[in-house]
């Protein structure tokens, strides 16, 4: 995709906050410092779209951006950081869940992970809750720079076992080589078209005389 525009619409917690909106969503969401920003910021050719903090866990509320007026690229708060009071830690379950479960027009989520760790509880959650409400997650594997081909490949293997998926739905993503961009790019359009198809009215019937 060539992104022309990007543009902040808003920020929000709960649904009345929402933007109004009939355009297709596809959301981010990761643990805390797993390189969601910076995904973000390349996917979209922005340096500072999206903030990346030395601070994991900054990031609490949910961030709505306009993509070239097709589609909302929404930016979920990060999760796990043991940092985070208590109060707000407690508050992005249900913060989550309603949006995901609420909002109509998502279509699909890019659930980010880091190559070298295991999947956690947050992102087993995160991912049952997108099968339930009939998300399509969209797999995107970060840092894949970080290690060598061949440790890739075994920790590919463990992350998929874990997520319960095949290998080959896992997409990896480098934000220093850009490693990735148009394959996390394709299966975004993918979702994408989908949803445009479904929308579309079908052929009007002939009339008769």
């Amino acid at each position: 995709m060539h992104v022309k525009t990007t543009t902040f619409i808003k920020s929000a917690t709960k649904p009345a906050h929402y933007p109004e909106s009939d355009l297709p969503e596809i959301a981010f969401a990761g643990r805390s410092n797993v390189g969601k920003s910076s995904l973000i910021n390349v996917l979209v050719n922005r340096k500072n779209l999206v903030r990346t903090s030395s601070t994991p866990g900054r990031t609490q509320l949910i961030n709505f951006f306009d993509v070239n007026g097709t589609f909302t690229l929404v930016d979920l708060p990060g999760y796990g950081f043991a940092k985070v009071p208590l109060a707000v830690k407690k508050q992005w379950g249900p913060m989550m869940e309603t949006y995901l479960s609420l909002r109509n027009n998502l279509c699909g989520v890019v659930l980010i992970l880091d190559v070298r760790r295991t999947p956690g509880d947050e992102d087993l959650q995160m991912l049952s809750w997108l099968r339930a409400y009939g998300v399509t997650p969209i797999l995107v594997v970060t840092k894949c720079d970080k290690v060598s081909k061949n440790e890739r490949g075994r920790h590919l293997a463990t992350i998929a076992r874990e997520l319960g998926v095949e290998k080959s739905e896992l997409s990896c993503f480098s934000a220093l080589s850009r490693e990735g961009v148009e394959g996390v790019w394709q299966r975004i359009e993918s979702v994408l078209s989908t949803v445009e198809a479904a929308d579309s009215p079908a052929d009007a019937p002939p009339q008769s005389d």
